[in-house]
């Protein structure tokens, strides 16, 4: 089962689109569908359908999400982009052992309290040479 799309709810629809646009573009990310008047905005990889839906909500700060990522530099990418467009670094980037040693990742808080992680999972010996 793949899943379609993630909707991230924020405060602020327009404070919350800038952050996304910015933390997701190393990602290859960017912005498919701007729907202001609906307080929504809609992100993805061109040419595929967006996947990450940004929308202004009460329910803003609930969201706990790891993304998988191709290498360790996109980990430290996404972690380098969130900092500069203001989010606050949770985890920096590097092996998580209470999850494994192939568990490579960074994990950052937006400005409502959501959560979200760039994760890749690599060999045992690339996460030796990590350590």
């Amino acid at each position: 089962m793949d899943i379609d799309h993630l909707t991230i709810p924020v405060r602020e629809y327009e404070t919350g689109k800038r952050f996304y646009a910015d933390l997701l573009e190393p990602l290859g990310f960017s912005i498919l569908l701007d729907w202001p008047d609906r307080r929504r905005a809609y992100l993805g990889i061109h040419p595929n359908p967006s996947s990450v839906w940004i929308v202004e909500s009460e329910l803003a700060g609930a969201v706990d999400v790891s993304l998988a990522v191709a290498d360790r530099g996109a980990v430290a990418a996404f972690h380098n982009a969130a900092i500069a467009a203001g989010g606050r670094s949770l985890n920096e980037p590097g092996i998580r052992p209470e999850h494994n040693n192939q568990y490579y990742a960074a994990r950052i808080a937006d400005f409502d309290g959501n959560s979200i992680e760039a994760v890749h999972r690599i060999a045992a010996t690339d996460a030796r040479a990590a350590a």
